[in-house]
């Protein structure tokens, strides 16, 4: 019984998964896609989540700063019901306002290049909300 957490962008998909007690979040892969085209992420995430004994998914909702929905949090939101649709597997969404930010901060106070951090930074930032997620649900 694992977690997994999803950074949806525009062109890539931050991951990061739980330990098996579902007390730690780590980064874990980021995959790219064409922003339109779900199959491209379904490919890599059926494995995933058949191999990891996925049993939750937590997908962040970037709401704007003065808590309204704009187009990110419409695409999220349709990719929650895709995900939903083929995995049979609630979607918590939880609200990643700065998450990249954050993500971005930790790597530049890690000292990562600018070419290195591109790389990481979503799946970072997914680990930041799946480690919002562990903590809600009280691990």
């Amino acid at each position: 019984m694992r977690c997994l957490g999803l950074d949806l962008g525009t062109r890539t998909l931050g991951l990061a998964m739980s330990d098996k007690m579902n007390m730690i979040a780590s980064p874990y892969k980021v995959l790219h896609w064409d922003g339109e085209n779900y199959d491209l992420l379904f490919k890599d995430l059926d494995e995933i989540i058949a191999n990891n004994g996925i049993t939750d998914l937590v997908l962040g909702l970037p709401k704007n700063m003065n808590n309204t929905l704009g187009f990110a949090a419409e695409r999220s939101m349709k990719f929650k019901v895709a995900l939903e649709e083929r995995y049979s597997i609630e979607v918590k969404m939880i609200d990643e306002r700065l998450s990249t930010v954050e993500a971005t901060n930790y790597l530049l106070d890690a000292d990562m290049s600018r070419k290195k951090r591109k790389k990481v930074v979503d799946g970072v930032a997914a680990s930041i909300i799946l480690d919002t997620y562990l903590k809600m649900k009280g691990n």
